[in-house]
């Protein structure tokens, strides 16, 4: 395969469509540089030669699916209403992973202004047929079911054509013994009439190669789950695989949460009937105690792919929560071997037994641990503990940088060696693209600063922000008082749910405008402290107390996505 190396979104590129901002905007805020530290307890654990550490990618890299070309392994993940979307993975030995791309990188691409941030791109899937690299997928509430294609998994990926056809979590695939396709996702119950809630099916059609879509009759081939009289719900994110005879459907099953779970069928047929396996689930952890040390929960979503070894090996998505439940990463990538029956059916743990967070490594591949290392961008690790630092020194942002929504102007430049954001007439509750830019937290333990320029101009607030959705943020902001003299305020704001259930933590500050601020959020599990320094970090003032972190938990939201951790500014 062409153009392997590590490729930076050219996300101004990108923005082909949006306008640029008029002289009565306000001046740029000036940020210098921003910093990220993870140092998680299960990330210092010790690891043996030939080892590699789950999860593969850490932090908000849910609903993986994964694709084998020659030697080479691509895995993409869901992405929602962040933007660029759907972030494409690219390894060797699948335990050492590099961002090449996204396959959502221009805005007029896919629709998502207007929409909550946890919708848009659910649960893409990747395969590979003839020199062409096929996405498959769901944009929620903005389009619906769609496939891109792209020759190099880099990109640049094709515009959406869009599948006229109910539900989610499409994949397709292609069956190289026959030269024929096949398309399978989740979607309504028998005469769409559900018996009880979470009651859905799993649905087949051919696929056309030629025709860029499905053909022919489309046919329920699992209704419920593996027993339809125990009433499982969310049968969902539907793989096919071939091996030796037998085609295997592998599906999640139980939701998204702590209840998740994998199961697997097959048949001599890849549109069935389709057989359960008796000794189901083939992963999940919801048996075990809630209050072990450091779990892991939520296992499933999982695909399968064969390994540099020759075995088979599964991704799948699980969660790592740091008190009761609570967990603010989101759902996570793994990676665990299958193990296969001599009666030919796949397992990927046997239950009763935990996660690990260390495994030997597929065909005695090196893991490259971070190990406590200093990153700089725009290499980022993907999973460890590490330090990484953006000095704003190149001409792109790339990755891990996210927006919320495709931003429909460019409010953003590198210049100077400084990242320099106009303030937006928006806030983070609104449904279009704030000011706002973030990268993904990855540990349940960590610090995290920005160096910023105080603004001169009054009615201007910036600073560092943790924002998990509309509804709970933490945002550590200062602001101008007064045109005349040095007086700011520096605040916490802590929003809780609705709008009108925002908190204001208020704090003064003398200091001139332009001279430098280092905000700084400390992690702890359920502890956020908040922190700046006017002297280049040699003192420091703690601004209130100790602030929740479960504010910005899935568990308290109930949704799909992690916190991001980023730089802002609003005038309002």
């Amino acid at each position: 395969m062409k153009n392997l190396l590590p490729k930076i979104t050219t996300l101004a590129a990108a923005l082909t469509a949006a306008t640029t901002l008029t002289a009565a905007d306000p001046a740029p805020v000036v940020f210098e540089s921003f910093e990220y530290t993870g140092n998680d307890t299960i990330f210092n654990l010790p690891l043996a030669d030939g080892e590699y550490r789950n999860p593969v990618l850490a932090g908000y890299y849910p609903d993986p699916s994964i694709c084998r070309v020659g030697e080479d392994y691509y895995l993409i993940n869901s992405s929602f209403a962040h933007f660029p979307g759907i972030p494409v993975f690219h390894s060797t030995d699948l335990v050492n992973w590099t961002q090449i791309g996204n396959a959502i990188d221009r805005v007029d691409q896919m629709p998502a202004d207007g929409l909550r941030i946890t919708r848009g791109i659910f649960a893409p899937a990747i395969s590979y047929h003839d020199g062409l690299f096929y996405i498959v997928c769901t944009n929620v509430d903005a389009g619906g079911n769609f496939v891109i294609t792209a020759e190099d998994p880099a990109g640049p990926w094709s515009d959406p054509i869009w599948l006229e056809f109910d539900g989610i979590d499409p994949s397709i695939f292609f069956d190289e013994s026959t030269g024929r396709a096949w398309i399978v996702n989740n979607g309504n119950p028998p005469n769409n009439d559900p018996i009880y809630q979470g009651h859905r099916a799993i649905w087949i059609q051919e696929w056309g190669i030629k025709e860029m879509k499905p053909i022919g009759p489309r046919k329920i081939i699992i209704n419920g789950g593996v027993d339809l009289s125990k009433e499982p719900v969310w049968i969902e994110g539907p793989h096919i695989y071939k091996r030796g005879d037998w085609y295997y459907l592998n599906c999640a099953e139980g939701g998204t949460s702590v209840n998740h779970s994998q199961v697997i069928f097959r048949s001599k047929s890849p549109d069935g009937p389709y057989t359960p396996f008796t000794d189901h689930p083939t992963l999940t952890q919801r048996d075990l105690p809630a209050d072990r040390d450091h779990p892991v929960t939520c296992t499933g979503h999982a695909d399968f792919e064969i390994g540099p070894d020759g075995n088979w090996w599964s991704v799948f998505l699980a969660c790592t929560p740091y008190v009761d439940g609570h967990y603010n990463t989101g759902r996570q990538t793994f990676l665990l071997p299958v193990t296969w029956s001599e009666d030919g059916w796949p397992t990927i743990l046997k239950p009763g037994l935990e996660v690990p967070y260390t495994h030997t490594s597929p065909a005695g591949a090196v893991f490259a641990d971070p190990a406590g290392a200093t990153i700089t961008a725009p290499d980022f690790p993907t999973t460890g503990n590490f330090t990484w630092r953006d000095e704003f020194d190149r001409d792109e942002l790339g990755n891990p940088w996210l927006f919320l929504r495709a931003p429909q102007q460019t409010f953003w430049s590198l210049a100077d060696g400084a990242l320099q954001v106009t303030p937006q007439d928006r806030v983070l509750r609104d449904l279009h693209t704030p000011g706002f830019i973030g990268r993904r937290l990855q540990h349940n333990r960590f610090v995290t600063s920005t160096t910023m320029q105080l603004p001169a101009q009054t009615g201007v607030r910036a600073g560092l922000s943790a924002f998990h959705n509309e509804t709970r943020q933490y945002n550590f902001l200062v602001r101008r008082t007064t045109t005349a003299g040095n007086a700011y305020e520096i605040m916490v704001e802590t929003q809780r749910g609705a709008p009108e259930d925002t908190q204001l933590t208020v704090g003064q500050l003398n200091a001139a405008p332009g001279s430098a601020i280092t905000l700084r959020l400390t992690g702890h599990d359920e502890a956020y402290v908040f922190d700046y320094s006017l002297d280049g970090g040699s003192t420091w003032t703690q601004l209130g107390g100790v602030f929740d972190a479960r504010n910005l938990s899935v568990d308290t939201s109930y949704d799909f996505i992690g916190v991001l951790l980023g730089v802002y500014a609003t005038t309002k």
